[in-house]
C-alpha cells in the first residue's frame, strides 16, 4: 500500500505553497513527490485534514433577458505566458461560505451581480482540480448575472477581460482558443442544452 512518511514545506507564499513528500509506493519503493497547495502549513494540507473544504469557487452564470449568454473571463496566466478562457473564479476566504464567495468574486472580477439558483449539493460540492499536482479543490455555483461590466474591483495582478458569449462565440472559443478544461466541459453543456443550459442540474 502506498503511503507518505514525511512532508517538508518548501515555500512560504500567500496564495500557493510547495510541499515535498517522502513516500513509499505500493511496492514499498521510495518516492519523492511534490504537491502545490493553498495550505499555509503542513497541518492544513488535505493530506493532514482529510476534509473537502473548498479552496476556491467557480461561477457558472448566464446573462441576458433570454439567458442565452454565458459570462467568461479571458485571463492572463503566468504558467502559459498568455491568455486563457475560464469561468470567473476565486479563493474562498477563511470562514466564508463558498456561495457568498462566488457572488463576491463575480462582482470583483466582472462588476456583475450574481443571483444563484438552488441545486442538489452534488453539483456544488468541492471537487479536486488537478490532483496530479495539487490538493486544491473548488466548489461550483450556478446562477444568473445582471448589471454592467466593470473592472473597478480587479486587483493589480489580475489581467482580465470580461466576455459575454452567445453560442456562436462559445463555438468559436472552443475551436480556436485556449480554454480551461472545467470551463470547456460546461461550455459543451451550454451548446447542447439550448432550451435550458442548466437542465443538467435538474
Amino acid at each position: 500500500m502506498s503511503r507518505i512518511r514525511h512532508i517538508d514545506k518548501l515555500t512560504d507564499s500567500r496564495h500557493l505553497n510547495m510541499y515535498e513528500l517522502e513516500a513509499r509506493n505500493r511496492l514499498d519503493n521510495p518516492v519523492d513527490y511534490f504537491v502545490a497547495s493553498r495550505a499555509k502549513e503542513i497541518e492544513d494540507l488535505k493530506i493532514s485534514t482529510h476534509n473537502l473544504k473548498p479552496d476556491g469557487v467557480i461561477i457558472y452564470s448566464l446573462y441576458g433577458e433570454q439567458k442565452d449568454k454565458v459570462i467568461l473571463v479571458r485571463q492572463y496566466r503566468y504558467a502559459i505566458d498568455g491568455y486563457i478562457y475560464e469561468f470567473p473564479a476565486g479563493l474562498v476566504d477563511p470562514g466564508e461560505d463558498y456561495k457568498i464567495a462566488g457572488a463576491r468574486e463575480l462582482k470583483e472580477e466582472t462588476g456583475l451581480d450574481f443571483h444563484p439558483v438552488n441545486v442538489d449539493e452534488m453539483y456544488e460540492k468541492p471537487y479536486f482540480t488537478t490532483i496530479g499536482m495539487t490538493d486544491e479543490c473548488c466548489a461550483s455555483v450556478y446562477g444568473y448575472a445582471t448589471g454592467k461590466v466593470s473592472k473597478d474591483g480587479l486587483e493589480d495582478n489580475e489581467d482580465i477581460e470580461v466576455v459575454i458569449a452567445d453560442r456562436e462565440e462559445v463555438r468559436r472559443i472552443l475551436k480556436e482558443e485556449r480554454v480551461a478544461i472545467m470551463c470547456a466541459y460546461m461550455l459543451m453543456h451550454f451548446l447542447k442544452d439550448e432550451d435550458d443550459p442548466f437542465a443538467f442540474l435538474k
